[in-house]
């Protein structure tokens, strides 16, 4: 019986098949990559879509008032019906400092016994506020939330006394993209980017490095396996890991958080299929450069995790960092994946944000897979 020949192609297709059912029988009996792409994305989200929040909600705020009465009375009331504050009533200003010293209070409003007599003059009705300034985002939203509940309440005021409010400027609010200034809408697109950062980058940064550490790439070396085989083997199932993880990840955000999704479902798997090849190609690099799985995990937290943690806009404004920082910021893939998913989730399409990330994007693949064809050998080093 004369043996069948294959030609080049088909005997490639055999053994890039070979490699990927090898590598994917090591991920179902690593229960640590099947943590990181179904476990850690529910833990990531339930922390931050309820544990860690940027919204300032009941601030205990102290109120200090010497002569009560009608005026100082609906003031008081106009804090207390805010969603924003938590008051609480103060007999002096001593009293309410000893309190902000000791972080019982985050602010005070102080009301003197002047207050009434220079309102009903017409005049300037002095009141005070102290804020704690130790967090000073806070005490910006702090000092906000008190202009505008004095805002609205001297509006009432003047309409009740029957004549209109003399304001040379007559602001009007219009929040877009997050009308209810909701953080959880903010944060949790953002998370599906350090997700699939885990599990492209940390997770392939030590697939090499594993095979050096159990003396099985000796093995590799001596078999039929062509280098690309052997990269694309290892890449093909952490791509459908990373994909997958990503689809579970936006399905607990818009079902689990509420978080809309207004941009369209192509653009979204589109932009997530090419950052997850940058990240594959990043900890593939490491995993090349590193021979050990523990000096190339701690690589990949250095290199990607923290720089997608930090760098990437998905907590800090990278407009509000040093010019030097927002330089660096241009080489951390992260930064334009986050800036297209808070586009996507919040605002729908916008076009000129999704191609001009995906362009940066794309290039960055290039850099990265031509240190990685330049660094991958099939030989013993």
């Amino acid at each position: 019986m004369t043996p069948v020949q294959l030609s080049d192609g088909a005997r490639s297709r055999m053994r890039l098949r070979g490699m990927i059912r090898k590598e994917s029988l090591q991920i179902l009996r690593d229960p640590s990559s099947i943590g990181i792409a179904f476990v850690l994305p529910v833990v990531l989200l339930f922390l931050f879509g309820y544990g860690v929040s940027l919204d300032a909600r009941d601030i205990p705020l102290g109120i200090v008032v010497e002569q009560p009465d009608a005026a100082t009375a609906g003031l008081i009331g106009a804090f207390e019906r805010s969603e924003y504050f938590a008051p609480r009533r103060f007999a002096s200003i001593q009293a309410a400092q000893r309190a902000l010293d000791e972080r019982h209070i985050d602010g005070i409003v102080w009301m003197r016994n002047d207050f009434s007599r220079h309102l009903l003059s017409g005049g300037e009705a002095p009141i005070g506020v102290r804020v704690n300034g130790v967090d000073a985002n806070q005490a910006r939203i702090t000092e906000g939330y008190i202009q505008g509940a004095w805002l609205a309440w001297l509006g009432r005021y003047a309409a009740g006394q029957g004549h209109p409010l003399q304001m040379p400027v007559t602001l009007e609010h219009r929040v877009w993209f997050n009308a209810p200034l909701i953080s959880r809408y903010f944060l949790v697109p953002g998370l599906v980017a350090i997700i699939m950062t885990l599990i492209g980058s940390m997770l392939t940064a030590m697939v090499i490095a594993r095979e050096w550490d159990r003396g099985t790439m000796e093995t590799m070396m001596v078999t039929p396996l062509r280098i690309r085989e052997v990269m694309a083997g290892k890449l093909i199932p952490y791509f459908v890991l990373g994909m997958a993880g990503m689809l579970f990840t936006v399905v607990l955000a818009v079902y689990q958080f509420d978080v809309p999704l207004r941009g369209s479902l192509w653009a979204l798997l589109a932009s997530s299929a090419l950052f997850m090849l940058v990240a594959l190609a990043v900890g593939l690099l490491i995993s090349i450069v590193s021979k050990n799985q523990f000096v190339a995990g701690q690589i990949a937290i250095v290199v990607t995790f923290l720089p997608a943690f930090i760098l990437s806009g998905f907590i800090f404004d990278i407009h509000s960092m040093p010019w030097p920082i927002q330089v660096l910021t241009h080489v951390v893939p992260a930064r334009y994946f986050v800036a297209i998913l808070q586009s996507l989730f919040l605002a729908g399409d916008v076009w000129p944000v999704f191609w001009a990330n995906m362009g940066a994007m794309a290039i960055l693949l290039l850099i990265f897979m031509a240190l990685v064809r330049r660094k991958a050998h099939k030989r013993l080093e």
